[in-house]
């Protein structure tokens, strides 16, 4: 059985997800911001299986780099890793914000953090292939104005978030190319549209699935064979935004992105 890392597992589809790979045998590294919810989610976990819990705040790149190594330090023999922590597009109307290193808070925690904690997990994953890492995206996508990646004019929460997004997709397929060959899989899929999810309710909008319509996309990709650089509907292979797969557009991406993680 797998070892797998979710990120954000304390609610809404990273808790759900959590479950069920537990009652599926696997060992759950169960991320989550709050301690105490954290500790109480492995508690519960551990009444059906194996379980154990880390703390980040995932909107701090320090933070993000020390998950990395805690995990690594803890549990070498880790084979998944599922970056489903995010940020929504926030109540109707609200303001900019920004992570604790100053960058936009959806850029960060939906982009600059999958992509750091990835890094910083990369030599363990490789280490014992087949691995698998699953970007749980959205089919909300927009891309990046790369003369303003961080989106200081005409801000709006909703285009942030689908930036983010569309940052996730490009880069999950530039890093597919990446790890050809090294028994590493990585693919982005949308889970379901508007799930029941605190992130959507705070957006002001009434759900129209459920976290369990949501899971089955996510938990093929963690524990079945689907092959790498892949998009998804669920649990469907299809299409990202065009601009994702172009290549001058990712490359753009990686440059941004490798300023945007050095500052």
């Amino acid at each position: 059985m797998s070892t797998v890392l979710i990120t954000g597992a304390t609610s809404g589809l990273g808790r759900y997800i959590a479950f069920e790979l537990v009652r599926g045998g696997h060992l759950v590294l169960a991320h989550g911001r709050d301690r105490a919810r954290t500790e109480r989610l492995v508690e519960e976990l551990r009444t059906e299986g194996r379980a154990e819990g880390f703390v980040a705040d995932l909107a701090s790149l320090a933070e993000v780099r020390a998950l990395g190594a805690r995990v690594a330090e803890a549990r070498p023999e880790l084979d998944v890793l599922i970056n489903n922590a995010g940020v929504g597009s926030g109540p109707p109307g609200s303001g900019r914000e920004l992570s604790a290193d100053g960058h936009e808070l959806r850029l960060a925690v939906n982009y600059l953090a999958p992509v750091t904690l990835t890094r910083a997990l990369l030599p363990v994953l490789r280490a014992h292939p087949p691995a698998r890492i699953v970007n749980v995206g959205s089919a909300g996508q927009e891309p990046l104005d790369f003369a303003d990646p961080e989106l200081t004019r005409g801000y709006s929460g909703v285009s942030a978030y689908c930036r983010s997004k569309f940052a996730l997709a490009a880069h999950t397929f530039t890093l597919a190319e990446e790890l050809a060959g090294t028994g590493v899989a990585v693919n982005v899929l949308h889970p379901a549209t508007y799930m029941d999810t605190a992130m959507v309710r705070e957006g002001g909008v009434t759900p129209w699935n459920s976290v369990a319509d949501g899971a089955p996309g996510v938990l093929a990709l963690a524990t079945r064979e689907t092959g790498s650089g892949g998009y998804f509907d669920g649990t469907r292979p299809a299409r990202a935004h065009e601009a994702a797969y172009d290549p001058e557009v990712r490359k753009r991406l990686e440059t941004v992105t490798g300023r945007l993680l050095t500052v």
